[in-house]
Formats: C-alpha cells, structure tokens, sequence
C-alpha cells in the first residue's frame, strides 16, 4: 500500500506539472480527476480487511445420476421445448 500512495503521490505532481505547462485544459482535469480517483480508491482498499488465506477445500461430493430410465410418468402433459408444444391441437 505504501508504494501505491508514493506512485499516487508522483502522478500527482506530474499532474501539477502538466497544469502549468497546458493551463485547465479538459485532458488535464480528467488527468487530475483520475489521480483523484485512484487516490480515494486506495483509501477504500486501505480500509478493508485482509481476506483470510483460505486453505484448500475438499472436493464437492459426488452425486451420481443412474442410467437407468427415467419412469414416463415423469413427462406426462409437458411439452418438449425444443418442438414447441407438438401436444398442442394442430388447425
């Protein structure tokens, strides 16, 4: 964190330096208003908490799926989405 305040505190005045060469030129306040931001951004960074190492979970467990069929009863009344209702009344 301490090198990222002294890069911020460098584009600073870099900054500074581009405004008394090129005045309030747009792309110098957007330049400063940048510098601005990564300056709050580190702050908000600063002030949250080291995440904990986590160490290596276990696997997930396994569910597994029999190959069995599936009984028909399952699908009664439902349409394939793929065909588009081929259940539904033809006119």
């Amino acid at each position: 964190m301490s090198e990222l305040r002294r890069t911020i505190g460098r584009l600073r005045q870099c900054v500074g330096a581009l405004r008394a060469r090129y005045g309030e030129a747009p792309a110098v306040r957007r330049l400063a208003n940048d510098v601005e931001r990564l300056d709050i951004d580190a702050g908000d960074l600063a002030q949250q908490q080291m995440p904990a190492q986590s160490k290596p979970s276990d696997p997930p467990d396994v569910v597994k799926i029999p190959d069995t069929p599936y009984d028909p009863s399952l699908w009664e009344g439902a349409d394939d989405e793929g065909v588009g209702g081929y259940h539904r009344d033809q006119r």
